[in-house]
């Protein structure tokens, strides 16, 4: 009797965890059997290396590539090492308990809760009027990394506490200074947490429109220097389907190679954290 009402209970949490992984799962699918239906037919070399034309019916993504590129390039030059030395002042030389590691921990959740359109605001007034940047792809990127510093830091952060306590020790023990410890033992030991504050910035910045649209603007040519305008693959991928009519089918093919970069990010980000992770295999 108590066998078959455990079994019962066993055979319930199985469905139940079976149908969480199928809420999951179908609409990812569902959303790329979309795109691949609409937009693979429209997804040539052509289409990836030439300029857009007729305000993006036809031609191609090139130039928005590019952009896109910079952007990023822009952002993540600026926000991993500010990341990277603010999550080690928070985790090496802040307690939990001090005023400053509280304000800017809590400055941190905040930012990270703030709509990506303030975020715009925000970069239009500073990096495009006050710093007289206009609208350029460096004001663009410098807003994105404003947008991902609070989760590249947070995450770092914490790979950098769930450190052993006993390495930090042992390295004392050996007479290693403060600073060589954090070079030689906490940094590369917090790389792969590193990488995926990286890898979930990079995602939002990737992804990202609105503020892009008040710093970086809608021009879809070759940019020439970072101080060019230029729109971002999700910039274009909006104004094709909001703002030009019979704009969706490459609307649609823009989305699917966007979809693909993030999946190839995220798949390389995993085989180097693995490759990180994993114990050192010693030949006898």
């Amino acid at each position: 009797m108590w066998t078959t009402g455990h079994n019962i209970q066993e055979s319930i949490i199985e469905s139940i965890m079976w149908s969480g992984a199928a809420l999951v799962t179908i609409p990812f699918v569902w959303l790329i059997g979309d795109l691949l239906w609409n937009g693979w037919t429209h997804l040539t070399l052509s289409f990836v290396f030439s300029p857009p034309l007729h305000a993006g019916r036809a031609g191609g993504i090139g130039p928005i590539l590019v952009s896109t590129g910079w952007i990023i390039a822009i952002c993540m030059t600026v926000a991993i090492p500010i990341g990277l030395g603010t999550a080690l002042f928070l985790s090496e030389y802040t307690r939990n308990d001090h005023v400053l590691g509280r304000l800017i921990r809590s400055s941190l959740d905040i930012l990270a809760g703030v709509p990506s359109i303030v975020f715009g605001l925000f970069g239009n007034a500073i990096f495009c009027q006050a710093l007289g940047l206009g609208f350029s792809l460096l004001s663009g990127g410098l807003t994105l990394a404003c947008m991902v510093l609070p989760i590249l830091i947070r995450t770092v952060e914490e790979g950098l506490r769930a450190i052993a306590q006993d390495q930090r020790i042992s390295a004392a023990a050996l007479g290693l200074s403060h600073h060589t410890m954090l070079q030689q033992i906490l940094i590369p030991a917090a790389m792969p947490n590193l990488l995926v504050g990286t890898i979930l910035g990079l995602g939002r910045a990737l992804a990202e429109s609105a503020a892009l649209i008040f710093t970086s603007g809608y021009v879809d040519r070759m940019p020439e220097s970072m101080m060019d305008s230029g729109r971002t693959l999700a910039v274009h991928i909006y104004d094709l389907s909001m703002n030009v009519p019979g704009g969706n089918p490459h609307a649609y093919a823009t989305a699917l190679v966007l979809v693909g970069l993030l999946l190839s990010i995220n798949l390389l980000a995993t085989r180097i954290a693995a490759r990180w992770t994993s114990p050192p295999q010693h030949q006898a």
